[in-house]
């Protein structure tokens, strides 16, 4: 599974990344031919753009987009590694938990049954103690049971297995693709290498563009592929959780089936207990029925079980052809095969049951004979009891079927029919049983007059009654035993009804599967047609794609080689830039200039018809250049689209990254934590399948040994088959059927074994990837840690340095002026040194020149002049030091200089790369002014469509273009729409070059990891590169087939191949049907990002109001802490002082204890050398006490000192906290006016949204009324038309019929020629008033089409307004998310400061204590270890004692129990061969009736030999049974010793692990304690080096003083030897000792007194002290909430008014903007209302005229044609004109009859206007009849036939004819100048367009030459001889078939 899905998945992301590179290549190259487009299309316009300025813009877009991606890749991947790896913890942990759960209720079920078992044992024991041959038959029904049971169990858990297979494998895919991934990623950072070396160096290379096309080809593949992942991902967690849900609801269906099982068999049981009991009353008859009874059953079951092969046959048929598709169900078929055949079984042990009672039954008839009639009335009675159960009984089974019915009602129907069956037939038995009672009653008769003889045999039936009861107890336990075989057997048969219903509805699923199939296959090739022409598209896109794919293949192998060229072309890049910026901008000016000539030509056309041509040929420019804009202007829109997704997805990830370090750091301690589990589980799992494995082989050993056994049996009962015995084959076949289960169940515990192995091995793999992927998140996490300090430490250090060299540059410039100044005073110097050597010179030479005798003058001066020289040459030697100082402070100036122009090198390269990103970021900048300059363009281009379609319009009068020309408006606005919307761009990137800078220095450490993997990328990439040149040969191959099947000319071939393109297409479909779920789930998963970041930012609040709280609550307890450490020294120092004040006491006494010891010794002189001693010691005291004294002084200075720190540390402990508190109440107050915004934001967001809403709906109206206005247009423009050529036509009737008038001046008066001047005046009047008309028409058409361009500008406008509202809105609410961030951050990082500071407060505190109490608890551990070990060994000992004994009790009781059941069944066969002699008596006593005693020997001799054979068979029996229950019991007790040695060795396994763990915690926990005891030591070691310092000055004090004591000693014994001599200095001395023991107790006194002191002032100065300290704090901390008070209210005010500004402001702007637009917008609803007011007014008139007037032209078409046709067929012309005016043929009969000729009577006809008709003109005489009369006879016919009815002619409405002039010509005409078309008009004649019944010949067949502007002059077809200038009424020539109908169809088709 886990191959083929990984083959799949590899497959399917291969295909996909093909097809993303093919579209990449596609848009590439389309983006290459729309510029190729631009730049031949605006040669005139504009200079050519550089190539290189679009690829370096291209190649900037693709390395942020690329970055953007790695981001967006690092953050998903970690996210979904997070997410997979919780969900597969929590799956494998529910699945082992359900797994041992269910482990644990087989446990206990198999614990049940033994203890089952027992009970029965003992049961049995105690009978077979009372009754010795009653037992045996419940211990076959439990081991029953418990096979049962035990073969039910194993398969609970398949589909389990199966289902965390498929997981496992789900979870191998998902590896495989995050590796993958990662290597995509290095890819990535191999090509943003390779790029920014590139740009490093830079020469002219076109190869560039190939180069970025492919990066962006290869950009694009790893999206696909990124998005492929992300879906699988999501794809297998849904499948997971739906796998749960499944299994869930199984096991509930499966538990609650299994109760309700189970009741129904406690029912069934109870009915058969209650059937039973009612079998011992049955009479003779009454069985012999029952047996009959039985009989027909048999026969009827056999029948049925025909009728359920028959269906099984069915069911395989059915199979088979649902074969490839379930597999999987063939081994449920299996099953129901075994339960078939199980079913089989059974009913054939029911009838060898029922063949026994049979046996068992005549017994009974004994025991009948002696009852009265009174017991036959009952045994009747009870009989027709027994029937009424076993309907009822029958009547619970048919209600029961119907109760599952509604679950499997298909199979159950057969069921049904068989039990209704079975239900009659027992319902004829018993209608049998009450005609057979009848006879029964005679016979008893019969059997009264035969009693006498009988009792001779009642001595041997009463001894028979004690062997018949016990036999119906045995009856009874073997009815009992087939009730619950019975039951089994419904279960296994209900079960395998379900599975066929199952397979039916599945086979009704598929079924309908297939309908819906053809349904789709049905509209499918109703879109064949249309995606044929899509594929005839798509060839020519292909061959394309083909040809570039063969140009990439070649350049990704020279792409090295192009990659090291391109890196010197990027200077000349840059250069270009600045050159490009200058292009553009001249470019826009020549823009600008052509737009304003084309609105002057434009203009100009409109006044002047001569410049149309000019006008077309620049409009055809225009379009061409319009096409490419708005290709460009697609391609723009989709790189804008992506530049957008691509920065909002930055700033999202640049947060997510946050976000999940956050997570990683806390669920890589979870994961820990779950590895420890995982091994702990899947050391267990392992230990299980060892177990498994193990009793598997026992279990395969065991099925062979019986399979053996078996075989053996089999050979045996082969042998006995000769005789025929039923009950031995019956056996035989039910061993055999038993070996087939047994095989059935080793091949299913096989495929579990597999599975097993399968399961454990992928687990493995599992868990080793898991582990291995944690360890890598963890380093890459530490890596990326270590070098963001890295960076941080060096940005730092650089900063330093720089302070440093600006402050050295700055010296140094100071040293430079001072040494200019030194310089220019030195030169001044020198200057004035050689003036005065010069002025020495010069006086000597005075000096020689003189007299000797100097003048006192000269003398003074020229010792003025040396003191000056020897002061000058003091500064000059002053000065020289002053140099070499400055040269040396130069030289080192020099040196620092140095070291700044490297670090200054440094800096300039770090700002070449701030300069380079500035450079893209300007190329963004000016991509984004040429994307607007597009977006102009194609502005430009929609107003000209509305233009070109309000042309269309005019031309095509088709109500239906008014629809498309909505449709395009609409579209056009949603382009603009779409376009605008991406202005949000700008603002966007400079924020975003912000973060990109901020990031560099991680990607730069990125970049370097990524170098690494950039061969492996390569090598991938060439792999990648041959697979899809290889898919796209394949593609090409399948392409030419369709070519060839679309033309080959065969169509049932093609029908066959687009059926197999149906199924393509119906995939595909599907796939983008996928590929839209996918991004709806995108969608959703974006708002629930955005409801995720509204949660968090609930729960900022929250975690901020915690944080007060806690500030708070630390405060106080800082607070008190303070006051509790100085109470805590407070109490010590009283402490102290009052031990010493005890002590002082002790003194004191022994002073008084001495001075009485004295007085004492004075009276005696023989204790005067204790006195003496006691003295001494009293000395010693007195110098200890002063010493510890003093040292008492020194400590109390220490306490003193130490308090005072300790104040001081609280003061700083509380200046701390006050600013955190501050801090804190800032970000609540930040926080809050974020909220405040934030609300505000949300709710403008809203009404924009409401505006937005309603703007739509004014446009829709606006678009409908636009709608409207060009339907009505199109309309007036049809009405126009038709009243044109009426016109045109009336203008040229009237030359016409003036030159008629002319030539016939013989006929006609000059009153005529005056009423047709007349009427010419008139004719032109109404000219001139239509061509007013017209004009009005046509300037109402120029306003309407400058309405709709206000009106489309208008709402662009409105569109641009809400589009920088809208943007905005979002650039203040990403602000408002960065600023909640930041805050967040501020917030956390603070919580964690405090946090860390109260942990080290506690932690220094705790350490010791901890430490003390893990080694104590380690030796706690250690020993109660030991004791459990001890203690559990004895148990297991003790276990396996008890359990040896239990295994030999249980062996005895199964011999015993062996022996038990070898007496029953010899017992049974007793007592069948009873029965039998009692058959046999039976059938003497018959015989003797009738006289047939011979015959019963013989049957009694042949009752005996087979008795005797059966016997024998059954003693055989017995032994082989015997024997296999002996080895099956040796099999279950090995068994069980095997499982328990298992169990053993799985406790000693856990414990043993469980050690392991414990000494491996105990080890780390002591490797801690070591290392923290290491550190204990060395600093005890330091501390007991002071201390051995110190006892080594104390005992060198110590041994001066023992040394000054021993001298002393010495002395005081001299002394003792002189004081016996001399007692009167004793006196003295004591006198002298008294007085100064006086003054000792005045100095202790004194002493008590001074500490006492001392410890008041003390207590004083620190009460003081704290009562001033704590009255400053309460103070501040007023003060501090009165100002915190203050200011929140300060700030809440000013928030509140600047945000109530801010919306009053924006409220206010966006009302007048509304206001002013509502008015705009109602003015020109006003005007469009008006237009449609005067254009409905003059539609009506225009109606109104038309209704009443006579069609001229027929008229004018029928008068010329009376005087074409000849003399002779006038009257008939005369007689159309008749019939078309409505006269009747009588009066135009009288007409002619009165008509001689006479041309006064048409004249006065004609003035009287007496007729109706049309006035017939006279002929002319020189006519002549040309044509055959036959043809005018037929049309005038026709035309009589046609105007028959007496009512005139419908006339026909102009809305309902179409011209007749098709669009073509129009389109001609219009592109004609006006002139020649109104003069072709004139001749040839509009007058076409109106009717096709009344059109005049010319239209038709033109009898005049159309070409009336040449000379030719006119040149009819038919008639030569009429005059030039009058059109005739000559019918065409027509055959004799042709029928009236035939020529007007004619008509109606010219």
């Amino acid at each position: 599974m886990s191959s083929w899905l990984g083959g799949l998945g590899s497959g399917l992301g291969q295909s996909l990344g093909q097809v993303g590179g093919s579209l990449a290549s596609l848009t590439g190259q389309i983006s290459n031919f729309t510029k190729d487009m631009l730049m031949e299309g605006t040669e005139e316009v504009e200079a050519e753009l550089p190539d290189s300025r679009t690829k370096e813009i291209e190649a900037i877009h693709a390395i942020l987009r690329s970055e953007n991606e790695r981001l967006k890749k690092l953050c998903t991947d970690l996210e979904e590694k997070h997410e997979a790896s919780e969900i597969q913890i929590k799956q494998q942990s529910t699945s082992y938990r359900n797994q041992l759960q269910q482990k644990e209720v087989e446990i206990s079920h198999l614990k049940a049954r033994q203890i089952a078992l027992q009970d029965q044992l003992l049961k049995l024991q105690s009978a077979a103690q009372s009754v010795p041959s009653g037992a045996g038959v419940p211990a076959t029904t439990a081991s029953s049971s418990f096979a049962y049971g035990i073969s039910h169990h194993p398969s609970a858990f398949h589909d389990d297995d199966m289902d965390f297979g498929d997981i496992i494998s789900s979870q191998q895919e998902i590896n495989r693709l995050s590796n993958e991934v990662s290597r995509l990623e290095s890819e990535v950072g191999h090509w943003r290498h390779i790029a920014q070396t590139s740009k490093a160096q830079g020469t002219h290379n076109s190869d560039q563009s190939e180069i970025c096309k492919l990066q962006n080809i290869i950009k694009e593949l790893k999206q696909n592929r990124s998005q492929e992942i992300d879906d699988h991902q999501h794809e297998m967690s849904v499948l997971q959780n739906a796998h749960q849900q499944k299994l869930t609801e199984i096991s509930r269906r499966h538990r609650e089936e299994l109760s309700d099982y189970e009741e129904r068999i406690e029912e069934l049981e109870n009915l058969l207990q209650q059937g039973g009991s009612g079998v011992i009353e049955t009479d003779l008859s009454k069985i012999y029925e029952m047996q009959k009874t039985i009989q027909v059953l048999q026969t009827e079951k056999v029948e049925s079980t025909k009728k359920v092969e028959e269906l099984e046959d069915k069911i395989k048929d059915i199979n088979k052809k649902l074969s490839s598709a379930e597999n999987d169900r063939d081994i449920l078929r299996r099953e129901q095969e075994q339960l078939n055949v199980e079913k089989r079984q059974i009913m054939e042990e029911c009838e060898n049951l029922k063949l026994e009672c049979s046996k068992l039954q005549p017994s009974a008839v004994k025991q009948s004979d002696t009852m009265t009639e009174k017991e036959r009335i009952l045994a009747q009675s009870a009989s027709v009891e027994e029937v009424f159960r076993l309907q009822q009984a029958l009547s619970d089974a048919e209600n029961e079927i119907m109760r599952l019915s509604s679950l499997n009602q298909e199979k159950l129907q057969m069921s049904l029919l068989k039990l209704n069956n079975e239900y009659e037939v027992i319902k004829s038995t018993a209608t049998r049983d009450i005609s057979l009672n009848s006879e029964l009653h005679d016979l008893r008769l019969n059997l009264e007059a035969k009693e006498q003889e009988l009792n001779e045999s009642i001595s041997e039936k009463e001894t028979l009654i004690a062997e018949i009861e016990e036999l119906d107890r045995q009856n009874q336990e073997a009815t009992k035993h087939m009730i619950l075989i019975k039951d089994q057997l419904s279960k296994q048969q209900n079960e395998g009804d379900s599975i066929i219903s199952k397979l039916k509805q599945d086979l009704n699923d598929e079924k309908n599967r297939v309908h819906q199939l053809e349904d789709d296959k049905m509209d499918i090739t109703k879109e064949l047609d249309v995606q044929k022409e899509k594929l005839i598209q798509s060839e020519v896109a292909l061959n394309d794609l083909h040809l570039t794919k063969q140009k990439l293949e070649d350049k990704v192998e020279n792409l090295v080689d192009q990659l090291n060229k391109s890196q010197e072309s990027n200077v000349s890049i840059q250069k270009e830039n600045l050159e490009l910026k200058e292009h553009i901008r001249q470019n826009e000016e020549e823009l600008s200039r052509i737009r304003n000539e084309l609105t002057q030509s434009l203009n100009q056309d409109s006044n002047s018809n001569f410049k149309d041509t000019l006008l077309k040929e620049r409009e055809a420019e225009v379009r061409n250049l319009k096409q490419n804009l708005s290709e460009l202007e697609q391609l723009n829109e989709n790189l804008k689209k992506v530049a957008f997704d691509v920065k909002m997805e930055n700033e999202k990830l640049v947060l997510a990254c946050e976000d999940v370090r956050h997570q990683l750091e806390e669920s890589l301690a979870g994961n820990n934590q779950l590895s420890l589990e995982k091994n702990t589980i899947v050391e267990t799992l392992k230990m299980e399948k060892g177990e498994i494995e193990a009793e598997l082989c026992w279990a395969k050993k065991r099925l062979l040994e019986e399979a053996n056994k078996y075989e053996k049996t089999i050979e045996e009962l082969s042998n006995a088959r000769n005789l025929n015995t039923s009950a031995l084959q019956l056996e035989h076949e039910h061993l055999i059927k038993l070996h087939q289960k047994k095989d059935m169940e080793i091949a299913e515990l096989k495929k579990n074994i597999e599975q097993m192995d399968t399961d454990h091995k992928e687990t493995k793999d599992v868990l080793s990837s898991s582990l291995e992927e944690q360890k890598q998140l963890t380093q890459l996490i530490n890596e990326k840690e270590i070098f963001i300090e890295k960076l941080k430490e060096r940005s730092s250090k650089l900063q330093e340095e720089l302070d440093k060299y600006s402050q050295a540059l700055r010296k140094n410039e100071i040293l430079r002026q001072t040494i200019e100044e030194k310089d220019r005073s030195l030169g001044s110097m020198k200057e004035e040194n050689n003036h005065l050597q010069e002025e020495l010179e010069r006086l000597r030479e005075q000096q020689s020149r003189t007299a000797p005798v100097a003048d006192p003058k000269t003398l003074d001066s020229v010792t003025e002049l040396a003191s000056e020289v020897s002061q000058l040459n003091t500064i000059k030697e002053h000065l020289e030091e002053e140099i070499k100082h400055h040269q040396k402070i130069i030289e080192d100036q020099n040196q620092s200089k140095m070291q700044l122009l490297q670090s200054l090198q440094e800096q300039k390269k770090e700002m070449d790369e701030f300069r380079y990103q500035h450079e893209q970021m300007n190329a963004t900048h000016t991509q984004l002014f040429l994307e607007k300059d597009e977006e102009i363009k194609s502005l430009q281009k929609t107003i000209e469509q509305i233009k070109t379609q309000l042309h269309e319009e005019r031309q095509d009068i088709q109500t239906d273009n008014s629809d498309i020309f909505q449709e395009t408006k609409v579209q056009s606005l949603n382009i603009e729409n779409g376009s605008e919307k991406h202005d949000l761009s700008k603002a966007e990137t400079e924020r975003l070059v912000k973060g990109i800078k901020e990031r560099e220095l991680e990607i730069k450490l990125l970049n370097e990891k990524n170098i690494s993997l950039t061969k492996q990328i390569d090598q991938l990439s060439k792999d990648e590169v041959g697979k899809l040149t290889q898919i796209i040969q394949q593609k090409d191959l399948e392409i030419q087939a369709l070519h060839a099947r679309i033309s080959s000319t065969s169509y049932t071939q093609d029908v066959v191949y687009l059926q197999q393109q149906l199924q393509a297409y119906a995939m595909e479909r599907e796939k983008v049907f996928a590929v839209l779920n996918e991004k709806t789930r995108e969608n959703s998963h974006l708002k629930t990002e955005y409801h995720k970041m509204m949660d968090i930012v609930a729960a900022k609040e929250a975690a901020l109001i915690k944080l007060q709280d806690e500030n708070k609550k630390l405060s106080t307890r800082f607070e008190s802490s303070g006051q509790d450490m100085f109470r805590e020294t407070i109490q010590n120092l009283s402490r102290i002082i009052r031990e010493k004040d005890i002590e002082i006491d002790a003194l004191s006494q022994k002073c008084q204890t001495l001075l009485a010891v004295l007085q004492t010794s004075s009276t005696g002189n023989e204790a005067g050398g204790v006195n003496s001693n006691q003295f001494e010691e009293l000395l010693q005291e007195r110098d200890k006490l002063k010493q510890q004294v003093k040292k008492m002084e020194e400590w109390k200075q220490q306490v003193m000192t130490t308090v005072q720190n300790m104040q001081h540390e609280s003061a700083q402990l509380q200046e701390e906290l006050h600013q955190l508190q501050a801090q804190v109440l800032v970000d609540s107050d930040n926080n809050s006016k974020l909220q405040v915004d934030y609300t505000g934001l949300i709710q403008s967001y809203e009404q924009n949204e409401t505006k937005l809403k309603n703007f739509g709906q004014e446009l829709a109206q606006v678009q409908h009324s636009i709608g409207q206005l060009c339907n009505t247009k199109d309309l007036l423009l049809g009405k126009l038309d038709i009243i044109s050529p009426q016109l045109s036509s009336a203008s040229l009737l009237i030359p016409q019929s003036a030159e008629s008038l002319r030539a016939s001046k013989s006929d006609v008066s000059t009153e005529s020629s005056e009423l047709l001047q007349q009427e010419l005046e008139e004719l032109r009047k109404s000219l001139q008033e239509k061509d007013a008309t017209i004009r009005t028409l046509q300037e109402n058409n120029h306003r309407l089409s400058d309405s709709i361009a206000a009106t489309s500008e208008l709402e662009r406008k409105e569109h641009e307004q809400t589009d920088s509202e809208i943007k905005q809105l979002k650039e203040k609410q990403d602000v408002l998310q960065k600023l909640l961030k930041e805050k967040d951050l501020l917030i956390k990082a603070k919580s964690d400061q405090l946090l860390s500071s109260n942990e080290n407060f506690t932690n220094k505190v705790n350490e010791n204590e901890l430490l003390r109490q893990a080694v104590t608890n380690l030796k706690e551990r250690i020993l109660i270890l030991e004791m459990d070990i001890g203690k559990l060994k004895g148990e297991n000992e003790k276990i396996v004692e008890t359990s040896r004994g239990k295994e030999t009790e249980y062996q005895a009781l199964q011999e015993t129990n062996m022996k038990f059941s070898m007496m029953l069944r010899e017992k049974e066969f007793e007592c069948h061969s009873m029965k039998e002699k009692a058959l046999a008596f039976e059938q003497l006593l018959k015989e003797k009736e009738q006289g047939k005693t011979g015959e019963l020997n013989q049957l009694l001799n042949a009752v005996k030999s087979m008795q005797e054979k059966t016997v024998v068979f059954q003693q055989e029996r017995d032994q082989v049974m015997l024997a296999l229950k002996q080895k099956q019991m040796e099999n279950t007790a090995l068994q069980n010793e095997v499982q328990r040695l298992r169990d053993k060795e799985f406790r000693s396994n856990q414990e043993l692990e469980r050690l392991r763990n414990h000494l491996l915690e105990s080890e780390d926990s002591y490797t801690r304690e070591a290392l923290a005891a290491e550190d204990r030591e060395t600093k005890l070691r330091k501390k007991v080096t002071v201390l051995e310092e110190k006892l080594v000055s104390s005992s060198n004090a110590m041994e001066n003083a023992s040394h000054q004591a021993s001298v002393q000693v010495e002395s005081l014994q001299e002394q003792l030897n002189v004081v016996s001599k001399q007692r009167d200095e004793t006196v003295l001395q004591l006198s002298v000792s008294q007085e100064q023991v006086k003054q000792y107790a005045l100095s202790l006194a004194n002493l008590q007194m001074v500490l006492e002191h001392f410890q008041q002032e003390e207590k004083a100065m620190y009460s003081a002290e704290l009562e001033k300290q704590k009255q400053l704090i309460a103070e501040w901390k007023k003060k501090a909430e009165n100002l915190e008070g203050k200011v929140i209210s300060l700030q809440e005010r000013l928030d509140e008014a600047n945000a109530a500004l801010d919306s009053a402001s924006r409220l206010t702007e966006q009302l007048d903007v509304k206001e002013e637009q509502i008015e705009e917008l109602k003015k020109q609803n006003e005007l469009r209302q008006e237009m449609l007011d005067d254009v409905q007014k003059k539609l009506m008139n225009l109606a109104n005229s038309s209704e009443g007037k006579v069609d001229k032209v027929l008229m004018r078409n029928l008068f010329i044609g009376h005087f074409h046709t000849p003399k002779n067929q006038r009257h008939e012309v005369l007689r159309l004109m008749g019939s078309i005016l409505g006269v009747r043929r009588e009066e135009m009969e009288q007409l002619f009859h009165d008509d001689q000729g006479g041309v006064t009577r048409w004249m006065t006809g004609w003035l009287g206007g007496g007729s109706k008709s049309v006035p017939n003109t006279p002929l002319r005489p020189n006519q002549q009849s040309v044509l055959n009369s036959s043809f005018s006879e037929l049309f005038v016919k026709f035309l009589e036939t046609e105007s028959h009815p007496s009512i005139p002619p419908p006339k026909l409405s102009v809305h309902d004819m179409k011209p007749l002039d098709s669009p073509g010509r129009r389109k001609r005409d219009t592109n004609a100048p006006e002139s020649f078309k109104d003069t072709a008009e004139s001749r040839s004649g509009r007058r076409t367009d109106v009717n096709p019944f009344l059109a005049p010949r010319s239209a038709a067949v033109p009898l005049i030459n159309p070409a009336g502007l040449g000379p030719g002059g006119p040149g009819h077809l038919l008639l030569k001889p009429i005059s030039d200038v009058l059109p005739t009424f000559t019918p065409l020539p027509a055959l004799p078939d042709n029928s009236a109908g035939v020529v007007l169809k004619d008509l109606l088709k010219q």
